[in-house]
């Protein structure tokens, strides 16, 4: 079986990962993946960004911002493709933030049949629990939704 090559165009990793070489350069300037460049100025990645755009994808699936995933690459070796134990180490930073996003999420879905708060869905009940719009002292956005008591 012939050996991958060890540095790739952008139309190869594009192709390869399914994204749009945009993408790539977009993350490149992003510091989230690095690339050589050739005389003639043409990118070259190493073999390792394969993993590193997988794992970009997989986070940005569970609503992690680029932000958040750059803080963790940089905890990870720029020349290696992550390995099993990288990857657990990268889970375990993101687990905390993923359960308090299910959590929100969760007391959001069940509270979405009730009033809001300040631009309320329900003018009928409006009054019930925003009687002349206190809600608005609590802050901008939806403040029972975010979490304020209607009775503070």
């Amino acid at each position: 079986m012939p050996k991958a090559p060890l540095h790739l165009t952008i139309s190869e990793i594009a192709k390869r990962c399914g994204v749009a070489a945009s993408a790539l350069r977009f993350y490149e300037t992003k510091g989230l993946i690095q690339s050589t460049r050739t005389p003639g100025n043409q990118r070259r990645y190493h073999s390792s960004v394969v993993r590193r755009v997988s794992v970009i994808q997989v986070a940005q699936n569970l609503g992690l911002t680029l932000e958040e995933i750059s803080q963790a690459f940089r905890s990870l070796p720029n020349e290696r493709t992550p390995t099993k134990r990288d990857w657990e180490k990268l889970s375990r930073r993101w687990r905390h933030q993923l359960d308090e996003r299910i959590s929100r999420m969760q007391d959001m879905r069940d509270k979405l049949t009730d009033c809001i708060g300040c631009g309320c869905l329900s003018m009928q009940n409006c009054s019930l629990y925003n009687k002349d719009d206190n809600a608005a002292s609590k802050g901008t956005g939806p403040r029972y939704l975010l979490g304020d008591s209607p009775s503070e």
